[in-house]
């Protein structure tokens, strides 16, 4: 038999093939096990909803690929349905590999068929070859342009979804910041977050470039931070390229300066802590306490600040004048930037914290305790007067001078 003769044979053959599995009645068996083997194979396919989009995407997919094994060219369309179930995947918060298994399961299942027709004598021995390799050869392509094609629709509506979630916990969290009167418990749900809870604010951000890009960079640093502090749940948003709000949800606060004194991060990023808050109060004020630790921060370079260790700070550097005016007034004769004016301060600020306690100054230190004893002294000198008539008002001094520098 000549080449054209196999060639016409093979058409024939085929068209009379196609012409039966077309058939509504063969179609749908032919579909079935298919689908059969897919979510045997992926289980994750495997409820009402995402069979129905399966079985439309199968059918779809065999009415395309049979009508062309006729033909000695190749000319594939996908289908709608067959982007429709990749839009689904990605919908269910399923990984794209889902998605090939499930192709390279259909194929497998697909070449099994054509093996059975050929081994059921179905096919002429003349031609058994030449059906198997274009199956084989039509399957591959095909598989291959749906891969292709469908990965890029996947990854459009994982991001579509995605950005949707996150403009809609974007959008909750700005709506309880500003007392917006919200459903809690809708908003928790919005927000996959509980608000009922206590929560533990920190802001994140980036004191320079970094060489990762910003965004990853703080999310996994909050999710360290999260740990270290025990949380049961963290929520984050957004706030800017280089700054990231969180919320981290604890089941108490219990020793929580001590945890927050665990927490560490790497440059460039820093973060700054508010207080523990219970509820939907407690989430804002806890937050607007960390945004303003935050500001404290920027004028020094910790990477780690919290709003309990700058709150005094915080607040009298409300009024910059008049803090100034402060620090100078009561520390005149310690404003200096020289090493012995930096040590008496730190030896004040350290003696004022511990109750006055050269014992517990010397322990905070590291130094002896006749070492603090003779600091107080010459402080006291300098100053004029006992440490002890105007206590308050150094220690706030103090903490201003911590926070934002001597000048």
């Amino acid at each position: 038999m000549s080449g054209e003769q196999n060639r016409e044979q093979l058409r024939d053959w085929f068209a009379d093939f196609v012409f039966d599995l077309l058939r509504a009645q063969t179609m749908e068996g032919i579909v079935a096990r298919l689908d059969a083997a897919v979510l045997a194979g992926v289980p994750e396919l495997d409820d009402p909803d995402m069979r129905r989009d399966l079985a439309a995407s199968t059918r779809a997919h065999a009415r395309v690929v049979l009508s062309g094994l006729a033909s000695d060219t190749v000319d594939l369309a996908l289908p709608e349905e067959a982007h429709a179930l990749a839009r689904t995947i990605a919908r269910r918060g399923l990984d794209v590999r889902v998605l090939l298994r499930a192709y390279r399961t259909g194929m497998a299942e697909v070449l099994a068929v054509m093996t059975e027709t050929v081994a059921q004598g179905q096919v002429p021995p003349e031609i058994e070859r030449a059906v198997l390799l274009r199956v084989f050869e039509r399957s591959t392509t095909w598989i291959g342009l749906s891969v292709e094609a469908l990965t890029g629709t996947f990854m459009a509506e994982r991001e579509r979804v995605l950005r949707d979630a996150i403009n809609t916990r974007t959008e909750l969290v700005h709506a309880l910041l500003t007392g917006t009167e919200v459903d809690v418990d809708q908003a928790s749900i919005g927000l996959g977050y509980r608000l009922s809870r206590r929560h533990l604010a920190f802001v994140l951000w980036t004191g320079e470039a970094g060489g990762d890009e910003p965004g990853g960079l703080l999310d996994r640093a909050a999710a360290r931070i999260a740990t270290v502090l025990g949380a049961t749940g963290l929520l984050t948003v957004a706030a800017s390229a280089s700054g990231l709000w969180a919320w981290a949800a604890l089941d108490d606060d219990a020793e929580i300066a001590e945890r927050i004194a665990r927490c560490e991060v790497a440059a460039p990023v820093r973060v700054a802590f508010g207080m523990p808050g219970a509820h939907v109060d407690g989430f804002v004020a806890s937050h607007r306490e960390a945004v303003a630790a935050r500001r404290v921060a920027e004028q020094g370079s910790r990477a780690v600040t919290s709003y309990r260790e700058v709150e005094i700070a915080y607040l009298a550097g409300v009024d910059t004048a008049a803090m100034r005016g402060l620090i100078a007034r009561e520390l005149h004769g310690l404003t200096g930037i020289d090493p012995v004016s930096t040590r008496l301060r730190a030896t004040l600020h350290a003696y004022l914290r511990a109750q006055r306690s050269p014992e517990e100054a010397a322990r905070l230190l590291g130094v002896h305790k006749n070492t603090v004893r003779y600091r107080i002294h010459r402080v006291e000198e300098i100053l004029g007067h006992p440490v002890s008539e105007r206590a308050l008002a150094l220690e706030i001094a103090l903490d201003c001078v911590a926070a934002y520098g001597v000048s």
